[in-house]
């Protein structure tokens, strides 16, 4: 089985690129930081799996393009995407106000969440349909698209058009044997969430706040993110079709502050 994951150089993404490759699966690396990247297939295939690095912005088509013909010449197909490259205005600009915020913000926010999930699979549903191990595409959404959170104007309204996404591409690949399902984790100990938090005027009122609506009263760990994405895509879940599925902590079962 072969997986392509986009902002897989860190966080969920690497996290999942380690797990995917320890059940046994071929493994492209994507995103924008080489040196990252390579250091993330480098440690799987020192661990005896096997991966390959590609750089690529999914903000740009002919890149995308690039990419997943790069994925097929190293692996012969693509049989699960798992679109996981996002960003947060905050890590783009201070400006993150509806006053304040420039339209190139919201623009480029839109086009990495969004944008870049539809041409990831749009370019790689060909190879989808060839696949005969169970082919699926996997987003990884987030609570943000369920409820407000301070900062996240312009993530909160990319995150809400993927769950849609998600679900719209579920029903139009149903006849081509192909399962689009999304992942919803709560706060997650990576990078993007930390430079989030250190983003707010007071960053340890902002992590007390944050972690406390979790009923699990800790944030997340890619690694357990990673591991309901493989299950995804395993042949376990072949009736799981056009789902979010909540890896959350308990933030989504009540909205309060313990």
């Amino acid at each position: 089985m072969t997986f392509l994951i986009t902002g897989a150089t860190r966080g969920i993404g690497a996290g999942t690129a380690r797990a995917a490759a320890g059940y046994g699966a071929n493994v492209v690396v994507t995103g924008t930081s080489e040196a990252a990247g390579k250091l993330v297939a480098d440690e799987i295939r020192v661990d005896g799996g096997e991966a390959t690095f590609v750089a690529c912005d999914v903000r740009d088509p002919d890149q995308v393009d690039a990419l997943v013909a790069a994925t097929v010449d190293a692996y012969g197909g693509i049989d699960v995407l798992h679109n996981n490259a996002g960003v947060n205005e905050t890590a783009i600009s201070p400006q993150v106000s509806l006053a304040d915020m420039s339209v190139e913000t919201f623009d480029q926010v839109l086009a990495v969440n969004l944008r870049g999930a539809w041409l990831c699979a749009k370019y790689a549903l060909p190879h989808l349909r060839l696949s005969k191990r169970n082919p699926s595409i996997i987003n990884t959404g987030s609570t943000g698209a369920f409820t407000a959170f301070p900062n996240c104007v312009a993530y909160g309204a990319a995150k809400g058009g993927l769950r849609l996404l998600t679900k719209n591409l579920a029903l139009e690949l149903a006849s081509s044997g192909i399962r689009v399902n999304s992942i919803v984790p709560g706060l997650t100990e990576t990078e993007m969430v930390a430079g989030y938090m250190s983003a707010a005027e007071d960053s340890a009122a902002m992590m007390q706040a944050m972690t406390g609506t979790h009923l699990v009263p800790r944030l997340g760990r890619p690694e357990e993110i990673a591991e309901l994405v493989c299950f995804l895509a395993s042949d376990r879940t072949l009736f799981v079709n056009g789902v979010e599925w909540l890896i959350d902590g308990g933030a989504l079962a009540w909205r309060g502050t313990r």
